[in-house]
């Protein structure tokens, strides 16, 4: 999205933003995305946890987002979400750096974290006290009500995803007063990794503005 201003943000505990620590709950995240915004509404972008701080803002403050692309974003209070999914505790018997790395590997596949630079594995390691803090706050009930969101909102998901993460965005897109589910057909959770050309489309077609050719 050249032609775009894009506003991007660390969030805190993450990057150059690790030295805030870990959110105490899953409000501190939505507090940082409308502070960022500053009162600038948004056409907005969230990917996993990110969708769930995205539609918690806009059912928040209602017009700080315009309209949202969200992909896959886990909603580990569903009843069909597995037991042994990440944002249901697994992997919380190891140690946070521990833990880290079992949750990147899982994400991107031993091959691709064994070719990360080692400053970059040693980074995300030591944001293993912050992922455990998002992941609690997950667990503790639903952080947004998908009956407040009014804006339009497409959900994205993988072809190639797993089957609750697939189900998941069925479900909350039949949820949203205006949700809309979109696929990808072979891509998985990172679709902005695999595919940024055809997340980009979809954002732009949330937005309401012609994809460029």
């Amino acid at each position: 999205l050249p032609d775009w201003t894009i506003l991007a943000y660390d969030r805190r505990g993450y990057g150059h933003s690790s030295h805030l620590g870990p959110p105490e709950s899953f409000e501190d995240q939505t507090e940082d995305l409308l502070t960022v915004l500053d009162g600038r509404p948004a056409v907005a972008f969230g990917h996993s946890l990110g969708g769930d701080v995205v539609l918690a803002a806009e059912s928040r403050r209602p017009g700080s987002i315009t309209s949202a692309l969200v992909w896959e974003p886990p909603q580990p209070w569903m009843p069909f979400w597995p037991a042994d999914a990440t944002t249901r505790g697994a992997g919380s018997d190891l140690e946070p750096e521990d833990r880290a790395e079992w949750f990147m590997r899982r994400m991107v596949g031993d091959r691709i974290w064994d070719r990360l630079p080692t400053a970059t594995r040693m980074q995300r390691r030591a944001e293993g006290h912050t992922l455990n803090a998002e992941l609690a706050s997950l667990g503790r009930g639903p952080v947004f009500d998908p009956a407040r969101v009014r804006v339009p909102v497409l959900v994205g998901r993988g072809g190639r995803s797993r089957p609750h993460h697939r189900r998941g965005a069925r479900e909350l897109a039949a949820a949203l007063r205006k949700g809309e589910l979109v696929e990808i057909a072979d891509s998985d959770h990172g679709a902005h990794l695999s595919h940024p050309a055809e997340v980009a489309a979809l954002i732009r077609r949330v937005a309401g503005v012609p994809t460029q050719v």
